[in-house]
């Protein structure tokens, strides 16, 4: 456990958490910041920083109760919509260094979660291409060593 890590704190006991859903890998519970009613968290209860080193199994696990905690909340709630997202790195807005996965309700005009600043346009095939052939060479150093 990370003592200084709000996540670790909260599988030990130690912090406080609204929790949804627990299993042998997983728990749930819900975001401190609820700008829409219903933002939920789904961690491994393992610390891992983020998401490329998470091995296989703990993300089928993360996953699955991701999927369970967005019907959940499709029932419960009936948001008009749901995100999920999974920031990793401080570029891309990651703010606790524990793999966290957002369940995050929509509504119409609530004006979160813009992705592109404008709309961009088709890439062509040709370096569409060149930067698939890059993350294919890629992919032996990204397997696990378990």
């Amino acid at each position: 456990m990370a003592t200084d890590c709000v996540f670790c704190q909260i599988i030990a006991g130690i912090l406080p958490a609204s929790r949804i859903y627990e299993d042998a890998a997983t728990p749930a519970f819900m975001d401190l910041r609820q700008s829409n009613p219903g933002h939920i968290l789904v961690i491994p209860k393992t610390h891992i920083p983020t998401l490329d080193l998470v091995p296989a199994a703990i993300g089928a696990a993360l996953m699955n109760t991701v999927v369970l905690l967005t019907g959940a909340l499709r029932h419960g709630l009936a948001p008009e919509g749901i995100n999920i997202w999974q920031s990793n790195g401080v570029a891309a807005g990651q703010e606790v260094f524990y793999v966290h996965v957002h369940i995050f309700p929509r509504f119409t005009g609530d004006g979160h979660m813009q992705i592109y600043p404008t709309n961009p346009t088709e890439t062509p095939r040709d370096d569409l291409d060149r930067l698939a052939a890059r993350l294919r060479a890629a992919l032996p150093a990204a397997l696990p060593t378990e």
